[in-house]
């Protein structure tokens, strides 16, 4: 797989369950500071390709958490997070993506909270859809 040479934007993400019928609170962010920092709570200014891939994949991959956790039996804590980073870069003049996920599972055990992160990264149809074509990594906190 081909590493970034240049990162050119970040899109950042921050992505909890509000426990509300399983709606997913979005927070998004950009490489440029706090200035840009969008949350999808009125009419919004225009986001990122980079923002929008992270938040619509860092929502379907926090779901395919709660899926995995459930079949496992594991119950999740309240405070459950996951932050998605997707950087747009070049490596000489092509342009590629690259992508790191930051999970927060406090109160599970780290080995448990692994396995359910990378277990979700093979549920989630946006992780299924990227493998093998940018360059993933799940970080468990």
């Amino acid at each position: 797989m081909t590493q970034i040479e240049t990162v050119l934007s970040t899109g950042k993400t921050h992505t909890k369950v509000n426990g509300r019928g399983g709606h997913v609170d979005l927070q998004l962010s950009s490489s440029a500071g706090p200035a840009d920092d969008l949350a999808f709570t009125a009419v919004l200014a225009h986001p990122t390709a980079e923002q929008l891939f992270a938040g619509a994949w860092s929502s379907c991959y926090i779901l395919a958490i709660g899926l995995v956790a459930q079949e496992k039996k594991v119950k999740l804590p309240a405070d459950l997070a996951v932050d998605v980073e997707v950087d747009l870069g070049m490596t000489g003049s092509a342009y590629f993506l690259q992508a790191r996920f930051n999970v927060s599972v406090p109160g599970v055990a780290r080995e448990l909270a692994e396995a359910i992160a990378h277990e979700a990264h093979e549920v989630c149809p946006y992780s299924k859809a990227t493998r093998g074509n940018i360059d993933v990594v799940v970080n468990v906190a």
